[in-house]
């Protein structure tokens, strides 16, 4: 880490967040000020198609010593995007938060106290949360079908804001799976997490980027990707449903030889044989899914294209493996790298 690094970097991802820029800017340097301690902001843009890139431009402009901007040439997600804060974060304490200010940016400090207190992994708990019922309702539930599944424990899942030692943040930039829970992994990698409550906001203006298909991929996605459970599970119901069968058939020939042939019974064999067709299709849908993961992993391909990145020099990459990286990318016309003293 350089010796002029700051004490804290707050990551933002940030796609199509034009209406509420301007009140972040206007809330969230002046809570980072009052902390009283030395911070930079990294924005990263993932391809917004509003006026989101030049507004971030404007104020890099404004404030270059405590602003950075990374400008992805496409959309690669929000957890794309924290990626790439966290990669080029320099501060031993990082704060990652979404741009809609349903983080109220003054609850930073509270964060910051905990990882100053030892704490690497700060997750949080949103209190009176301000989404709609059936957000709610389909959070709890995951959340239980999560932990019964997986060895993650996380109260509330769909909270960005939360903090990180460097030591975890390290950790999370050497990790490559193309499919990335940052809160997940960070629980896992973290010695000493906790979990503290902070307060919600109603998003301060447009629309969340989330869809009810959205979440339900993403918490598909969580679960697939730590836990083999479900491929477990299915394997004990495909014995379970095997058996039954075969108890079922025996049962069917004794009848024949008592009773005799018979029609009654053909609907309901119908029925018990496409109930099976339904979940042989359903184990063949889950075990898509892992070897679709497998197939996304083994294409290697960047998780994510820099286009630009505007920085000061007092901001520049902290370490030689970052700017070696920069370096290659600049090569390969992948960045431009903005210098403001």
């Amino acid at each position: 880490m350089s010796a002029d690094a700051p004490v804290l970097s707050v990551v933002i991802p940030v796609y199509n967040e034009e209406a509420v820029l301007p009140a972040l800017f206007a809330r969230l340097y002046p809570a980072l000020d009052a902390l009283g301690t030395s911070y930079e902001v990294v924005f990263v843009n993932d391809g917004s198609k509003d006026r989101s890139a030049a507004l971030l431009r404007a104020q890099f402009e404004q404030r270059p010593r405590e602003t950075r901007v990374v400008l992805f040439h496409a959309n690669f997600g929000q957890h794309s995007a924290v990626m790439a804060g966290l990669s080029y974060a320099r501060g031993p304490h990082v704060i990652t938060m979404d741009a809609d200010l349903q983080n109220p940016p003054e609850e930073v400090g509270k964060i910051l106290n905990r990882l100053e207190e030892g704490y690497d992994y700060v997750g949080t708990v949103r209190q009176q949360r301000q989404d709609v019922w059936w957000r709610r309702v389909l959070s709890r539930a995951i959340n239980r079908l999560r932990e019964w599944i997986t060895p993650i424990r996380i109260a509330d899942q769909g909270c960005m804001m939360r903090g990180y030692g460097r030591a975890v943040v390290d950790a999370l930039n050497q990790t490559h799976e193309v499919n990335t829970f940052i809160p997940a992994l960070a629980s896992l990698y973290a010695m000493r997490p906790i979990e503290i409550p902070i307060a919600h906001e109603e998003r301060a203006a447009g629309q969340s980027k989330y869809s009810l298909y959205s979440l339900v991929r993403l918490n598909f996605d969580l679960v697939t990707g730590f836990s083999l459970v479900p491929l477990q599970l299915f394997s004990m119901v495909g014995m379970a449903v095997s058996v039954l069968s075969a108890l079922l058939v025996l049962w069917l020939f004794i009848r024949r030889l008592i009773i005799g042939p018979e029609a009654e019974g053909l609907f309901t064999l119908f029925g018990i044989v496409f109930f099976l067709i339904g979940v042989a299709l359903f184990g063949i849908g889950l075990l898509g899914e892992y070897v679709g993961r497998m197939y996304l992993q083994v294409r290697a391909r960047p998780r994510y294209i820099v286009q630009a990145v505007l920085e000061s020099q007092h901001s520049a990459p902290a370490s030689i493996l970052d700017t070696q990286r920069l370096r290659a990318l600049a090569q390969r016309g992948d960045v431009e790298t903005v210098d403001r003293s």
